[in-house]
């Protein structure tokens, strides 16, 4: 996992949450090394994986079977040191997202932009980053890395952050 070493280099504020996780390779990679991982999705047949994956790894893990779409449940305020995002976009859950990262918690996420069609799916708007709106949805907190653009192996039009909750953040 490219810039893992931030998340490893030096205690983090809390728990790394890996959100709509799938099978959790991120989040798997991370526990591997020694840190706490919350993997959280609404498919109960990937958390099923997930716990098999980790069990084979001898590795104890907690999940979270959680639709965050449906606002019955969301994120807990103040409680992770990092979360990764790959893959997925709800925006009525931003604001979550931000709330839910401890002060100085790192941010990982990537996803697809409304470039991605002309490679495949997803075509849906709804799931499409538009040109500059994740930068922005982070743009008062400290940027490590940004990259906005086509990505190789597979071909995919993407949108990547990595960036730190700052004290100066509302």
């Amino acid at each position: 996992m490219a810039y893992a070493h931030l998340l490893l280099d030096k205690p983090l504020p809390g728990p790394v949450l890996d959100l709509a996780c799938g099978e959790g390779r991120n989040g798997l990679f991370l526990a591997e090394r020694g840190l706490r991982v919350v993997f959280c999705d609404r498919s109960e047949a990937s958390l099923g994986e997930v716990k098999k994956a980790a069990s084979k790894l001898g590795l104890s893990v907690e999940t979270w079977q959680l639709d965050l779409e449906t606002g019955t449940k969301g994120l807990p305020e103040n409680r992770f040191g990092a979360i990764l995002v790959f893959r997925y976009l709800h925006r009525p859950l931003i604001p979550e997202i931000k709330a839910s990262l401890k002060e100085n918690g790192l941010l990982i996420y990537e996803t697809f932009t409304v470039a991605q069609p002309q490679f495949g799916r997803p075509r849906n708007p709804a799931f499409l980053l538009r040109p500059g709106e994740l930068l922005d949805w982070f743009c008062s907190w400290r940027l490590i890395h940004y990259f906005e653009g086509v990505k190789q192996d597979p071909s995919r039009a993407v949108a990547s952050i990595i960036c730190r909750k700052s004290d100066s953040c509302p």
